[in-house]
């Protein structure tokens, strides 16, 4: 029987992310207002003004950022997909690869994971209490991945390293 579960979790706008977005606005319109100042461009400042408020808008909402997880008969595919425009595969391993899956918040997260210097977090918010973590060895390299699985992907896990998912 093949397995197939798919799961997508949108990054929560941090602080950083709402200021980056303000200023961008803010020097929108100041090279906007700009452009209209300068005699030389009085003819294209409008098309200039357009092309600044297009790029601010472009840019803005490439901060809206959501995980796509993809659970494939014990393979894990973490896709990265910005503003519904761009995706990027940021993780894909199969589950028996994994030396434990478990939530950050249990006594499986210790002090010797959280030294692995290579860490993806495919998260809404590493807050959250529904976060999870693999170990894997990813592109040669011991690998930390921080996602939010369902029940139903957990189970399929369970399926092929069931003394490896702890809940």
């Amino acid at each position: 029987m093949d397995i197939f579960i798919e799961k997508i979790v949108a990054k929560r706008k941090t602080g950083e992310d709402r200021l980056i977005t303000t200023g961008l606005i803010i020097a929108g319109v100041v090279l906007s207002l700009f452009a209209f100042s300068l005699p030389f461009l009085s003819g294209f400042a409008p098309v200039v003004a357009v092309a600044v408020i297009y790029g601010v808008y472009y840019v803005a909402k490439s901060r809206n950022i959501e995980f796509e997880y993809a659970v494939t008969n014990g393979d894990l595919d973490i896709d990265k997909i910005i503003a519904q425009r761009k995706r990027k595969r940021v993780f894909s391993a199969n589950c028996k690869e994994f030396e434990v899956v478990a939530k950050v918040k249990s006594i499986h997260y210790n002090d010797e994971i959280k030294r692995i210097a290579k860490q993806i977090q495919a998260v809404s918010s590493m807050d959250s209490e529904d976060v999870y973590f693999t170990v894997a060895n990813y592109q040669g390299q011991k690998t930390v991945v921080f996602f939010e699985p369902d029940q139903r992907m957990l189970n399929a896990f369970k399926t092929y390293i069931p003394r490896k998912v702890h809940e």
